[in-house]
């Protein structure tokens, strides 16, 4: 299986140069949908439910302090080309959008809300959002 950084780093390589926030918002929703389209993480790390929206403490640890990332050390050939595929798709309706765009999102949906449960909106947080969670909400997106 590949890592979070693997991915980052693929991320990085399609779409180019972007805040820290993005590429933490773009590697959620890669995941996400690999659970349902490809009903398989494409990650290990666990992606917690920050005050600001979805975070893997591992890529945060990497680029904390800095708001902008273009490269990422990472290899995106440990990556299937199913899994790419995937990346592709998420990369091609959420690249589009600007970081407070992704957090918006985010804060409106089922898992990192539910996942917050009982926290104050700026309150720090760092409950997992279960695969399972996401799975069951943005499987439900494509039934509507």
């Amino acid at each position: 299986m590949a890592t979070v950084h693997d991915v980052a780093a693929y991320v990085l390589e399609k779409h180019g140069p972007m805040t820290t926030m993005k590429l933490q918002k773009l590697v959620y929703y890669a995941q996400a949908w690999s659970l349902v389209w490809d009903e398989k993480p494409l990650f290990g790390e666990a992606i917690e439910a920050w005050a600001n929206g979805p975070v893997v403490r591992e890529l945060y640890d990497r680029h904390r302090g800095e708001f902008r990332v273009s490269r990422w050390e990472g290899n995106p050939n440990a990556l299937a080309d199913e899994e790419k595929e995937t990346i592709d798709r998420v990369l091609g309706f959420y690249g589009v959008m600007s970081s407070q765009q992704l957090s918006d999102l985010t804060h409106r949906e089922d898992p990192w809300k539910n996942a917050r449960k009982g926290l104050s909106p700026n309150q720090r947080g760092d409950e997992v959002i279960s695969h399972a969670a996401m799975a069951e909400y943005y499987e439900s997106l494509i039934a509507e």
